[in-house]
């Protein structure tokens, strides 16, 4: 606990300062809406440019490695969507939210430190070979289910080609066809990269303010469920099938478990505000899991014989 507590400890404080902003009345609610609308619209879209447009792509691709986590990812998503339908009765959008929640991991913050303190440079490369595509694949999964539910295929495929997700992986996969070394991508990085690394504190801060609003509206219901899907059935399946199913190296499996192990990320609580749905599930969700991550870690890292 002593090792993670450092990790978990900052992403408190910058929601904590968020709420206390909002709570002391330095800024106003349209501030918190203001800061998630620039995270979702352009400081994400630059994190997951830079990330995919210098990312070293392998010659032969990991399948069996990225089935093992998107298996997990599917299988929780899935799970969670139908729980909220049927039990709790919430309507499309806060379905998806909720699938998001399960699925989306919290890698800036907690995954990178984790998985690099324990298994180095060995885990490096299945790292990142997750992180590229990551977030792309789970935010485009997120829209579609959003978007798609009420909308034609034209308006959607308009909607999804102007989205600033959808551009920022189109430029990025163009990107991967050029030189690594061209001088104008030096210069394009040093415009793009400074405003990518605001993504996380910039939405923490967010998040903090959301919670002063639709604070007293959290119930521990949902998100209890939801932490649960994403500490412990996520990472367990991820565990099954990376060891069990597909084959390969005792650190790649570990990256994917522990990868998956990781608390609900600050983007479902971006694309619960950016729709106006499911806000007050998706910030409980986080800030549960990422307190209860403190024990769940430590059981992940035990079960890998890493801890």
């Amino acid at each position: 606990m002593l090792t993670i507590l450092p990790i978990i400890l900052p992403v408190f404080g910058l929601v904590g300062l968020g709420f206390l902003a909002r709570h002391l009345d330095f800024v106003t609610e349209r501030v918190g809406e203001g800061l998630s609308e620039f995270v979702y619209a352009m400081a994400i879209p630059c994190l997951i440019l830079g990330t995919l447009g210098k990312a070293t792509i392998p010659a032969a691709q990991p399948w069996g490695y990225w089935a093992s986590y998107f298996g997990g990812a599917a299988f929780v998503w899935i799970a969670a969507a139908i729980i909220v339908r049927y039990v709790f009765k919430l309507n499309a959008q806060e379905e998806a939210v909720a699938g998001f929640c399960a699925a989306q991991s919290n890698l800036a913050l907690v995954g990178i430190p984790i998985i690099s303190q324990t298994y180095g440079d060995d885990g490096l490369v299945p790292l990142f070979l997750l992180l590229a595509i990551h977030l792309p694949i789970m935010l485009s999964v997120a829209t579609v289910l959003v978007e798609g539910r009420d909308t034609s295929i034209p308006l959607l495929v308009r909607r999804l080609l102007t989205s600033p997700i959808v551009i920022a992986l189109a430029l990025g996969a163009l990107i991967q066809l050029l030189p690594k070394d061209l001088g104008a991508m030096q210069v394009a990085w040093r415009i793009i990269d400074p405003i990518g690394v605001t993504a996380t504190p910039c939405a923490l801060l967010a998040m903090g303010m959301s919670l002063h609003r639709y604070g007293r509206s959290i119930k521990l219901g949902i998100p209890l469920i939801l932490a649960t899907l994403k500490l412990i059935v996520h990472p367990f399946v991820v565990f099954v099938l990376a060891t069990k199913v597909f084959t390969m190296p005792a650190a790649w499996a570990g990256v994917a478990v522990l990868f998956a192990a990781t608390p609900t990320g600050i983007n479902a609580y971006l694309f619960a505000e950016r729709y106006r749905s499911g806000v007050a599930i998706a910030s409980g969700a986080i800030s549960l899991s990422t307190v209860l991550a403190l024990f769940t870690t430590m059981l992940w890292l035990f079960v890998l014989g890493a801890g």
